[in-house]
């Protein structure tokens, strides 16, 4: 892994340099690349651009950990009022909805599983209404059984739900296997966040060798594997076993993040892949925008010069 990804992590957690970055518009020139806006009318804008150029969507509405009632609430309401107006656009067919579930209740001292299991379904109601789907996003490993139990509870009233597994962790391959199942919607990432080495692979190559192993149980499986890379070599080695293992184009698909790799996202498109593309957007955009940096730490001078540039 790089030197410099688990510093940036680090900082991700200072409520100093979030208090600093988050309240400097100066910084908006390398948000905006990765976050398009803040509010729901500029998530549907970029979610309609995208569609127009052949692509798919998911959308997050920003936010995890959250141990506050109300804001839990506000995160559905969010959630809810999104799904409307993709319905109403006609949008609905060509973007679905992510969801942490941290951000809905996990995070809370009191019954914080109970709570985000009846949000989570709350939001999937709205979603099946609006005729879309929901994802729900993995986040470190310590909540990776809570959420998988969740996904189950879920998956009996809304089948349709898509699952998140990070291939560094150890565990994972298991949780392919366990997870390849016909009508199972599975997105495979690598991993954003810092893991300790006694549940996660720590060398990028290591983490590269077990993406490959998940890719081929869920290729290989009976589900809808949901491939999240922007790295080539791993597009092309998912679309060499989608070839060996028979998969028609429309029966799985990449995932890219918005503003990484556009032309390439077109490019596949173009080529017949579907190719969806995850949008997050609202105010709480500090730790997405951190876990951004460390992947790609060369972006870490940019955002630098953002902070104290005059203009």
């Amino acid at each position: 892994m790089s030197l410099l990804r688990q510093p940036i992590l680090l900082l991700a957690r200072s409520q100093g340099v979030k208090r600093l970055v988050s309240t400097m518009p100066v910084s908006s020139g390398i948000v905006t690349g990765y976050v398009p806006g803040e509010t729901t009318e500029t998530a549907v804008a970029a979610t309609q651009g995208l569609v127009d150029d052949g692509l798919r969507v998911t959308l997050d509405y920003l936010g995890e950990d959250t141990t506050d009632v109300a804001q839990a609430e506000a995160t559905v309401a969010a959630y809810k009022e999104l799904l409307a107006e993709l319905a109403a656009r006609g949008l609905a067919p060509h973007a679905e909805v992510s969801v942490k579930l941290s951000a809905i209740g996990q995070s809370l001292p009191d019954n914080g599983h109970k709570v985000a299991l009846e949000n989570a379904r709350d939001i999937c109601r709205a979603a099946r209404n609006a005729g879309t789907t929901v994802t729900l996003d993995m986040e470190d490993h310590t909540t990776t059984d809570s959420t998988l139990t969740i996904l189950r509870e879920l998956r009996k009233d809304f089948p349709e739900t898509g699952a998140v597994l990070q291939a560094m962790l150890h565990r994972t391959e298991a949780d392919c296997r366990a997870l390849a199942y016909e009508g199972s919607r599975v997105r495979l990432c690598k991993g954003a966040y810092m893991e300790p080495a006694d549940v996660a692979f720590q060398d990028r190559l290591d983490v590269d060798k077990a993406y490959v192993r998940c890719l081929k149980v869920l290729l290989g499986g009976q589900g809808y594997p949901m491939v999240a890379t922007h790295d080539p070599r791993m597009v092309q080695i998912a679309s060499s076993l989608a070839s060996r293992f028979g998969r028609r184009p429309g029966t799985y698909e990449f995932q890219m993040l918005y503003g990484i790799r556009p032309e390439e996202q077109k490019r596949l498109a173009a080529a017949g892949e579907s190719v969806r593309v995850y949008i997050p957007y609202g105010t709480e955009w500090y730790g997405y925008l951190m876990r951004r940096l460390a992947e790609k730490p060369q972006n870490l001078a940019f955002f630098v010069r953002s902070l104290v540039s005059k203009k």
